[in-house]
């Protein structure tokens, strides 16, 4: 009989990596070719970076694709030495795949993703699921809970959006974002951009940036991309579909009644640093 963990199975390493086996089965391809298909993947977390990376056993990876790196950038991914280029027909990929430096894991290999670093391996699966951008945490909750709060919403002094049928949308690590109906957000006062992300937990967000109320003043300080909305969310976030949020770390917010203080999150440096106005 296996006894099945009640806390976090997390291994540490003297390079300072964590890692943990995961039960998922994980495939990764570029273009049409399958150059990754693990039942038995682990999850490793690098020293100061927030999301995971999968690794996979020497014998779950097309090692007939890789061949010894041209140009290493040795030192990066925890000082790892040993890095692979992949070749698939006339496409050579540089630095697409490595192996970590800790004696834990010197039987794995771990690959870029070309969603989130632009080289690597382009589609990736959980099971029957693609993800984007990086593993999904097994230790992180996103939650989108239908609510009644009166949320009001602010930029420089004009109220933006009101409502009392918000979405809250709880992410570990994350303040809660509010979601909100179009219906009660003034769309007329932002500009939809060509931007958009990716989420593995969430899918693909669309952007609007704000203009303000023609003829009036600018207002310093807003960044552009403000306001997203995700069309077609992922299923576990279906309640926030064409809803649009706000980031709290550049708008004033009131939650019936209190003033929320702006946040300080991963996202504070990158939009202090993108002002629009």
């Amino acid at each position: 009989m296996s006894t099945f963990p009640t806390a976090r199975d997390v291994r540490t390493t003297p390079e300072g990596l964590l890692w943990e086996p995961s039960p998922r089965w994980v495939r990764g391809r570029k273009g049409d070719t399958t150059v990754v298909d693990s039942r038995h993947p682990v999850l490793v977390w690098e020293p100061a970076v927030p999301v995971p990376t999968y690794a996979f056993p020497h014998d779950e990876v097309r090692e007939d694709l890789l061949s010894p790196a041209k140009n290493p950038p040795t030192g990066t991914h925890t000082g790892s030495r040993i890095f692979y280029d992949l070749q698939i027909a006339d496409e050579s990929v540089e630095n697409a795949a490595w192996t970590y430096p800790a004696d834990d894991l010197a039987e794995y290999i771990a690959f870029e993703w070309f969603r989130r670093v632009g080289r690597g391996l382009d589609h990736w699966y959980e099971e029957e699921e693609e993800i984007f951008i990086h593993p999904r945490d097994p230790h992180k909750r996103v939650d989108a809970v239908p609510g009644s709060r009166h949320v009001r919403v602010e930029i420089g002094g004009t109220v933006v959006a009101d409502t009392h049928r918000p979405v809250l949308l709880f992410e570990t690590g994350l303040p809660t974002r509010y979601y909100i109906p179009r219906e009660d957000v003034r769309l007329d006062l932002f500009e939809p951009t060509d931007h958009s992300t990716g989420c593995p937990y969430k899918g693909t967000a669309t952007y609007w940036s704000w203009q303000g109320e023609p003829g009036v003043p600018g207002v310093p300080g807003v960044p552009p991309n403000i306001v997203w909305s995700y069309p077609e969310p992922l299923p576990a976030v279906g309640a926030v579909k064409d809803l649009l949020a706000f980031y709290n770390e550049a708008v004033d917010i009131v939650v019936d009644g209190e003033a929320l203080e702006r946040p300080v999150t991963p996202f504070t440096e990158a939009l202090s640093g993108q002002s629009s106005t």
